[in-house]
């Protein structure tokens, strides 16, 4: 898991994946603004500070891995950029299929590229549904496989064996589309309350000519809508027989933010 989030952080450190960064950043600002609650939590890629725009007062950055310093003393923090520019550092390290939370006490997840690069994304997405409060909502984006990226990326797969073309997407993480992630949100009892896509331009790596082709993401939703490199859904957790009353949402304890796992010289690192 480490190397895929290393490979995946230097993709979006390009022309394509900045482009990608982008239009991300401004559907999670929008998607997570009017969500209220008291407790959310990112899911990885600290690239991306899906949560910055939310204004719950506990909330936290969960990292599959962390960095240590050369020497291996200490141990490197991971931020992303939370509300008014303060940096959200990483909380706690832990796997995306086994989360520190008890069940019904979270009010906001999201899963910024955290499915795609998970071991067991099914697992990951039933623990999401674990720790979500009834009404929770979880906020998803993945890579699209039917896409111009998605095809062009097959196409280098099938290449790269014969040494002709490199990869164009990172080559951590596998795909998982768009119907299929609507086909497993049902099972849990999610119901899919917003869905769209995005970045319909070609898979290209040089800015000016991704640049040149900026007209296709304004005719994109229109003429090709479900063909974007990215889609981007917002999930709602449904209980049946269940309804919010206003009294307990005050009466809620806060609960209390889990340090970051340190590492000692020369062990794995595990959570107890």
């Amino acid at each position: 898991m480490k190397s895929q989030i290393i490979d995946l952080s230097d993709w979006l450190k390009t022309p394509p994946g900045e482009y990608l960064l982008a239009w991300e950043r401004e559907q999670f600002d929008a998607a997570v603004s009017d969500v209220f609650g008291f407790h959310a939590l990112q899911l990885g890629l600290p690239e991306l500070p899906a949560l910055r725009a939310n204004r719950m007062p506990h909330r936290w950055l969960s990292t599959p891995t962390i960095t240590l310093t050369p020497n291996r003393e200490t141990l490197k923090t991971t931020t992303a950029v939370s509300a008014l520019g303060s940096p959200l550092e990483a909380a706690f390290v832990c796997d995306a299929a086994a989360l520190p939370f008890p069940s019904a006490s979270l009010d906001l997840v999201a899963l910024p590229h955290t499915l795609e690069l998970s071991d067991d994304p099914h697992s990951a997405l039933r623990e999401v549904e674990r720790v979500l409060v009834p009404e929770g909502r979880v906020v998803i984006c993945g890579l699209n496989p039917t896409s111009l990226w998605g095809m062009r990326q097959r196409r280098a797969h099938f290449y790269s064996r014969l040494g002709y073309d490199s990869l164009f997407l990172p080559q951590a993480g596998d795909f998982i589309g768009y119907w299929r992630l609507r086909d497993w949100l049902r099972l849990l009892d999610f119901e899919v309350e917003s869905a769209s896509f995005g970045c319909y331009r070609p898979a290209l790596t040089s800015p000016k000519w991704l640049s040149r082709f900026e007209w296709m993401d304004t005719l994109g939703p229109r003429w090709w809508p479900i063909f974007g490199a990215v889609y981007f859904v917002v999930a709602v957790k449904r209980v049946p027989g269940a309804r919010l009353l206003g009294q307990t949402w005050k009466k809620r304890k806060a609960l209390s933010a889990v340090p970051a796992v340190a590492a000692s010289r020369g062990h794995k690192v595990s959570q107890r």
